[in-house]
C-alpha cells in the first residue's frame, strides 16, 4: 500500500513561493528544506516539494512546463466545509495568487481554486459523498 505523496513543483523564486504558502497557513518541514527546495506540508503524508527550476530540471530530461501558459497538473485538495474552501482561496488571493475559474456549486460538491505565484493550479473543494450522484 502506498503511504505518502510528494508532488514536485518547479518554482522560480523559492523564498517568494514559501512566503505565499505560509500566507495560506501552511508550514514547511525544515528537515527537507534548503536553498534548492522546500517541503510544503499540506496534510499528514501529503507534501509538495517546491524545487528551484535548475534543481527540478535535474530530475527530468523533458523541458519544464510554464504553468502560466499550459496546464501541467491540477492539484485537488479536499476541505472540510464550503467556508474553508472560500477562506483558502481568499488567503491565496491576498498573498498574490489568482483565480483561474469562478467557484462552482454542484449541490453535493462546492469547488473553487487558485493559481500560485508560478501558475500551478490548486483546486480546493468540499464534497458530501453521500449526496453525490451515482456514477457508472
Amino acid at each position: 500500500m502506498l503511504k505518502q505523496i510528494f508532488v514536485n513543483l518547479p518554482v522560480a523564486d523559492l523564498p517568494r513561493s514559501m512566503a505565499f504558502f505560509r500566507a495560506l497557513g501552511l508550514n514547511f518541514n525544515p528537515r527537507f528544506t534548503n536553498e534548492q527546495g522546500a517541503c510544503l506540508e499540506i496534510a499528514e503524508n501529503i507534501c509538495a516539494m517546491l524545487l528551484v527550476e535548475p534543481f527540478f530540471q535535474g530530475f527530468t530530461k523533458l523541458p519544464i512546463s510554464d504553468a502560466k501558459k499550459a496546464t501541467e497538473v491540477l492539484i485537488a485538495l479536499s476541505c472540510e466545509s464550503r467556508a474553508e474552501v472560500d477562506e483558502l482561496v481568499a488567503k491565496a488571493l491576498a498573498a498574490g495568487g489568482t483565480t483561474p475559474n469562478a467557484a462552482q456549486d454542484h449541490g453535493f460538491m462546492y469547488q473553487h481554486g487558485f493559481a500560485d505565484l508560478d501558475g500551478h493550479q490548486w483546486e480546493v473543494f468540499w464534497m458530501d459523498e453521500a449526496a453525490a450522484p451515482a456514477q457508472m
